[in-house]
């Protein structure tokens, strides 16, 4: 089936609509953390991407099978298991659960699968043997390896011809390979590693191979889209292309999406320049939609530098888009749900995830609400404005809790400031001596805000307010 979605395929390089298996069903299927340690922002940003692309199919299919796999095997799991001197099973049980955690705090809702490599060693086992028979790989040395010459088609996703690949690839050399491109499927354990019995002894499987077996045990032999972080092309996804065509002989995937980098202002992120943000320590910093948005407000396919100015916009512009709701009297009830989202809105997501030209028009959305004449127009643009944003994950808090949470943060608390609560009080007893025409009064109090730093404009609907600090921004 071909749909009003239209993505940028990293096979073909081109944008064009989606394909999907069935004319009622899409399967997504999204290559997960390795869980020995807490996620990074580098982690967040495919979470949050492809949770974005979820909401918009759950929109456009009645059915939608989306899996996001945690690999839970890994020589680093290992390594980390080992110095503390636990099973791998209490490393990655910790790890899965502070995922969960923090990635709710972002918004990204639960897949509807998230297939574990350690659920899935007789899957893997029964891929490794239909490719052995099959003459797609070959044991050497208590190894299983993939024989990447018995794939011509090898490297079409990355773009790769074969005679350049090692320049760029971590290909481990080594004397049982047919090939230095060939990779492994399986290796063996010693004693004291995690390890599990095979045809080709005890062991545990390599890397590329998880993926493929999780698809097919739970999506089938074809999915329908295939997406990770743009690191994950070569070899990790080209590998899974090579498995999969060649165990099964049918088309591995239709689209494959990929986001790409992060930066850490303008430098790559890594252990040794200790720039390494986790998503933990950020939401120390704003709460977890401001730190959505951020990642949102790039598009997907470009990357994203990361610095404490994107954050702080990104904090401000959801507190202006909160007290446009604040201003409209019943926002909160739950009619708004059964609104339509904007139908600018959902063009701009069909284009490729096009969510720059979301963030346009929802700020012509929330004008909206203030521009009203009427009570119930205002009421009515309020729900659109939640409706549309639903779409990417925003604005679907309570306006009063998510002010005070954008605005109270440790990192933006000052002395001088007034608490918030103080803040509101004092606009309210404001509000209530102009309503009494006590302008006198009125003017007091405003002059008392601003002193404190503190900006109050009036609108029909109300007074707002905001931070002196904010009102450029």
């Amino acid at each position: 089936m071909t749909s009003t979605i239209r993505l940028y395929n990293t096979l073909t390089r081109t944008k064009g609509p989606l394909r999907t298996e069935r004319p009622d069903r899409v399967t997504l299927y999204v290559c997960g953390p390795t869980v020995y340690n807490f996620a990074h922002i580098g982690n967040a940003r495919p979470a949050v991407i492809f949770d974005l692309l979820a909401r918009l199919l759950r929109h456009d299919y009645p059915e939608v099978v989306y899996a996001r796999n945690f690999t839970d095997v890994d020589d680093k799991i290992n390594a980390a298991a080992a110095e503390a001197g636990v099973p791998i099973g209490t490393i990655t049980e910790r790890y899965i659960d502070a995922y969960h955690e923090d990635m709710q705090a972002l918004g990204v809702l639960s897949p509807d699968l998230e297939p574990r490599v350690t659920a899935h060693i007789n899957d893997i086992i029964e891929l490794i043997a239909t490719l052995i028979t099959r003459g797609h790989a070959y044991e050497a040395q208590g190894h299983v390896l993939f024989d990447v010459a018995s794939y011509p088609e090898y490297g079409a996703l990355s773009g790769r011809r074969t005679e350049d690949m090692l320049a760029g690839a971590r290909v481990e050399v080594a004397p049982y390979k047919r090939n230095p491109l060939d990779f492994v499927l399986w290796k063996p354990s010693t004693s004291v590693m995690p390890g599990w019995q095979s045809p080709w002894g005890r062991g545990r499987p390599g890397w590329h191979v998880e993926c493929t077996a999780m698809i097919g045990q739970h999506l089938g032999h074809t999915i329908d889209i295939h997406g990770g972080g743009q690191d994950l092309i070569f070899p990790h996804h080209e590998n899974e292309i090579a498995q999969g065509t060649c165990a099964h002989g049918a088309l591995y995937c239709h689209t494959w999406v990929h986001n790409s980098f992060i930066t850490v202002d303008g430098q790559k992120m890594s252990k040794s320049l200790g720039n390494v943000l986790l998503v933990r320590d950020l939401l120390s910093q704003a709460p977890g939609e401001a730190i959505r948005f951020a990642l949102l407000a790039t598009h997907y396919r470009h990357p994203l530098d990361w610095n404490s100015r994107r954050l702080a916009e990104a904090r401000q512009t959801l507190v202006r888009w909160y007290r446009r709701l604040a201003s409209a009297a019943g926002d909160e009830q739950v009619e708004w749900k059964n609104v339509a989202p904007d139908a600018e809105v959902l063009e701009a997501l069909r284009d490729d995830l096009n969510v720059p030209r979301v963030i346009s028009r929802l700020h012509e959305l929330a004008s909206a609400i203030g521009n009203a004449t009427t009570e119930d127009n205002a009421r009515t643009a309020a729900y659109r404005l939640r409706a549309s944003a639903a779409l990417i994950g925003l604005l679907q808090q309570p306006a009063v809790s998510a002010l005070n949470a954008l605005r109270e943060l440790p990192d933006q608390a000052s002395p001088d400031r007034l608490p918030v609560s103080q803040i509101d009080a004092l606009v309210a007893e404001r509000h209530h001596a102009r309503q009494q025409r006590d302008f006198a009064q009125a003017d007091a109090l405003r002059n008392a805000l601003e002193a404190a730093g503190v900006v109050v404009h009036d609108t029909p609907h109300g007074s707002e307010w905001q931070f002196a600090a904010e009102v450029t921004v």
